[in-house]
């Protein structure tokens, strides 16, 4: 694609929302930019919407998407006119674009997004309701936000999206939450629909959809918590994972920041780079796991948790680790004894990265002792006892206690 730096400050790429209504919806300026541009890229649907009043040739999107982004840019400097659903910033082509486009060089009408047309038919301050897209995207990715009195307005991929978040919800304790379709809003059959989800019985639903969620937790709802250290209970696991308040102590000396990239080696669970991940959308995090049977156990967990986007590798440190992304972050917890795992952590991590390490055998602690003699950070130890029976009385049982090293590259 051509540099962007070599553009004309011309304005020569406009993108315009465009609703249900069509052209009804549209002010003039929108309607004459239509009229008049040669080339209108667009859905099909948007090029029905506007098929009275465009002249210019109507090219549909292609598949891959990026032949028509590459379309696009080749006629820079040209009139271009692109049609968009609503607001083009919302999840839509005008982020796209934009990657490729610089500002100075697109003039944007937008047209209100569909969070904002469900808020207005529902009555629901958008400041205060939770907006997430689901539009080609994995549903579990809601789970995360199903708190009990949240309210919860979800784009959607199909027809079909909305039956699964009903099973979603009844399936993880959150089944008397009120679950509202919101069906071709803005256009002439505009309708919508409410149920429980777990009476979920609405029919011919119009792929072009949104729902809303009014969240009603049961007891022993599957809520996740906004604080680290989640329940150990939650996760799927073979004893093979960082415990609950060895985990919060751990995530807070990790500090996540925006768009980090962490490595978990020697993932076990999975539960460090789940936990990171629930910290901000912006997190990612790569699983590093010898054993095949975690690694899909891992997996299963991150969608579980709402954060299918965690990349698991199956393999052994540090040879799994040479051709993975630069990390921000390194987390080493099972496996970090292993000749050379934390030399090449060490060695992978960017200057000013960050470096945890936990151990719990005495191997691990000598390494990391020799370690922090040799190149600096703090060693804390960390020991939790928990209240258990003995005999008819109840006395405190020791966890194993745990040595973590933090460090920052310089």
């Amino acid at each position: 694609m051509a540099d962007i730096s070599s553009a004309s400050n011309k304005r020569w790429l406009t993108i315009i929302g465009i609703g249900e209504d069509g052209p009804d919806g549209l002010g003039e300026e929108a309607k004459r930019l239509i009229v008049t541009a040669p080339v209108v890229f667009g859905g099909r649907r948007h090029h029905a919407l506007v098929a009275p009043i465009a002249i210019g040739e109507c090219l549909t999107w292609e598949s891959p998407f990026d032949r028509s982004i590459a379309a696009i840019v080749a006629r820079r400097g040209s009139p271009v006119v692109v049609l968009a659903s609503g607001d083009p910033f919302l999840y839509g082509v005008g982020a796209t674009l934009s990657r490729h486009v610089n500002a100075d060089e697109m003039h944007t009408i937008p047209a209100p997004s569909s969070f904002s047309l469900a808020a207005s038919r529902l009555g629901w301050p958008l400041q205060d309701a939770t907006t997430i897209s689901l539009h080609g995207r994995p549903i579990d990715l809601i789970r995360p936000h199903l708190h009990n009195g949240r309210r919860i307005i979800a784009l959607t991929s199909d027809a079909d999206t909305p039956r699964q978040l009903a099973d979603l919800l009844s399936a993880s304790g959150f089944g008397q939450s009120e679950l509202c379709v919101l069906e071709t809003l803005g256009g002439t059959r505009e309708q919508f629909r409410r149920c429980k989800a777990d009476h979920f019985d609405l029919a011919d639903i119009d792929p072009l959809n949104v729902c809303a969620i009014d969240v009603v937790a049961a007891g022993g709802a599957r809520t996740l918590a906004f604080s680290p250290g989640l329940e150990d209970t939650l996760f799927e696991h073979d004893g093979q994972i960082t415990k609950q308040e060895i985990r919060a102590v751990t995530l807070s000396a990790l500090a996540p920041r925006h768009g980090e990239l962490l490595w978990d080696i020697g993932a076990g669970s999975g539960s460090i780079g789940i936990e990171w991940m629930l910290c901000d959308p912006s997190l990612r995090a790569i699983a590093v796991e010898q054993s095949e049977e975690r690694a899909q156990r891992i997996a299963r967990n991150a969608a579980a948790f709402g954060v299918p986007g965690l990349a698991v590798v199956e393999g052994c440190a540090p040879a799994a680790l040479q051709h993975l992304a630069t990390p921000d972050v390194i987390f080493v917890g099972g496996g970090g004894s292993e000749a050379g795992v934390l030399n090449a952590a060490i060695g992978a991590l960017r200057n000013g990265g960050r470096i945890v390490a936990n151990a719990v055998t005495l191997e691990m602690e000598a390494k990391l002792i020799a370690t922090q003699a040799e190149l600096g950070g703090t060693l804390t130890r960390i020991e939790i006892s928990r209240a258990a029976p003995i005999g008819g009385m109840t006395g405190w049982r020791p966890a194993m206690p745990v040595t973590q090293w933090r460090w920052t590259k310089n």
